[in-house]
Parts: structure tokens; C-alpha cells; sequence
């Protein structure tokens, strides 16, 4: 049986990872000279959700831990703004555009809902 570390447990980051591969297939559709612009863009970001996730579970803080939560979200916002610009571009379909568009929300809800419980335990004193 293999070890799991605490990230890889986490819903959220399983649904980003997912995400990723989804960006990864659509963009492979893209124009060729989109490969150092919206490709690029799309890809990194996109890796850059679950990363900030897996980054954030290494910090000692809840503070620390909502922070990185925080950029996953920023960065999960960046795939949104990068998908409304490649479908208005026509690089993407609207049924493609809208598929991507539900795990986002479901994505965002997540991560809200990681985030408020972060810090909600972290402000939680000792009765003492």
C-alpha cells in the first residue's frame, strides 16, 4: 500500500487535477501560434490550482494554509477569464466552453469551503 500525503486526500485537489487534464486535451485543439500564448497561459494555471493546493498542506499555519488556498482560487479564477477569452476567440466550443465552466463552480465552491474551514480553525482559542 502505497503512502498518501494529506493534499492527495483532499477532493479539491483530485477535481484540479482533473481540470488540468481537461485544459490539457482542449488546448490541444488550439491554433499552433497560440502555443506561447493562451496554451501556455491555460496550462499553467490550471497546474498551478492543485499545485498551490499540495504547497499549502506543507504549512504549519491555518493562516499559512488558507493563504495558498487563496492562490488556488486566484489561480482557478485565471483558467475562467483564459476559457472566456479562447471561446470568444472561437478556439474552444460553447458546449466545451460549459463543461469546463461546472468544475470550475464546483472547484470554487471547494475551495471556498476549504478556505472558510481554515480559517475558521485557526481563530479557535483554548478555553484556558
Amino acid at each position: 500500500m502505497k503512502y498518501e500525503f494529506s493534499f492527495e486526500k483532499l477532493e479539491v485537489w483530485k477535481c484540479s487535477v482533473d481540470l488540468s487534464k481537461t485544459i490539457y486535451q482542449l488546448t490541444t485543439n488550439f491554433p499552433e501560434n497560440e502555443k506561447y500564448g493562451l496554451v501556455s497561459q491555460l496550462r499553467r494555471s490550471s497546474v498551478s490550482i492543485a499545485s498551490n493546493l499540495a504547497e499549502g498542506t506543507s504549512r504549519q499555519t491555518n493562516k499559512d494554509k488558507a493563504h495558498f488556498t487563496t492562490m488556488a482560487f486566484s489561480s482557478l479564477m485565471e483558467v475562467l477569464n483564459q476559457l472566456i477569452i479562447s471561446k470568444e476567440l472561437n478556439f474552444i466550443s460553447e458546449e466545451n466552453y460549459n463543461k469546463v465552466r461546472v468544475e470550475i463552480g464546483k472547484i470554487s465552491r471547494m475551495l471556498n469551503a476549504l478556505r472558510k474551514a481554515q480559517i475558521n480553525h485557526s481563530t479557535i482559542k483554548p478555553l484556558n
